[in-house]
């Protein structure tokens, strides 16, 4: 087998002293000159392992300060289910009450924008049809806890009152209710979840150092004659947050 790379040994002694109790929430870690002489490693090996421990939520960055050991963080629970949506409201104001906080979210729509080719395929059309994208950045107790960019097709919900996800009399309601308006029954959803790092634009807006891990889930809604009618790429950080999965079974008839 390979040898592990420097930095990744000397991030998991890290985490062993977190996890002894040597290094404290709150602890600001010795120099990184003293901790490549106390490991016997160059200076951008001890870099690399902070780098992966702050990703990771264990250590934060305090610029002009240091390394400290992070506090640690009770994550969120998302619960991801095409139920909740059909009770109606918004899934993420029905999360963040669950867990006493307040759920809202900024946003911005770009109306008959041109699909681009994975976006077309995900909703069955042609690479440069028109959609309504939005654009999201939700929060949570006014911190930013999640990304999602969402595509609708125009040639679906031009002209309806519906059109504008955060605009007109169903504003700010979930996908399912907003599409029952317009007589578009939505049938089931499928959702990929893949880890991944957040990009220095998805940082900045979350809050994260670059890199950080993240959660990207690609979500599709299908009506009931099984053409999709959204797409969306949704962004969790992982350190924040742990997606959960209901799964409704039903009777049978």
């Amino acid at each position: 087998m390979p040898e592990q790379p420097p930095y990744l040994r000397i991030a998991d002694l890290f985490r062993q002293r977190i996890a002894d109790g040597d290094w404290t929430p709150g602890d600001r870690l010795p120099s990184r000159a003293a901790l490549s002489a106390e490991y016997g490693v160059g200076d951008n090996v001890i870099r690399r392992a902070q780098e992966l421990l702050i990703s990771q939520g264990l250590l934060e960055g305090r610029a002009g300060s240091g390394t400290y050991v992070a506090e640690p963080r009770r994550r969120m629970r998302m619960v991801r289910s095409l139920s909740r949506e059909r009770r109606g409201g918004s899934p993420f104001r029905a999360d963040m009450a669950a867990l006493g906080r307040s759920g809202t979210w900024e946003h911005h729509t770009d109306a008959k924008v041109p699909a681009p080719p994975d976006i077309a395929a995900r909703l069955g059309i042609d690479e440069g049809d028109l959609c309504v994208r939005t654009r999201y950045e939700f929060l949570s107790d006014s911190k930013p806890v999640q990304l999602s960019t969402s595509w609708e097709p125009y040639a679906l919900t031009g002209g309806t009152i519906v059109v504008l996800p955060e605009g007109g009399p169903y504003a700010g309601r979930g996908v399912v209710e907003r599409m029952a308006a317009i007589d578009v029954q939505i049938s089931h959803a499928v959702e990929q979840p893949e880890p991944g790092h957040a990009t220095a634009e998805e940082a900045q807006l979350l809050g994260l150092q670059r890199g950080s891990l993240v959660t990207r889930i690609r979500r599709t809604y299908y009506k009931d004659d099984g053409r999709p009618v959204e797409t969306a790429d949704i962004i969790v950080p992982a350190a924040h947050a742990e997606i959960v999965y209901e799964v409704q079974i039903g009777s049978e008839g």
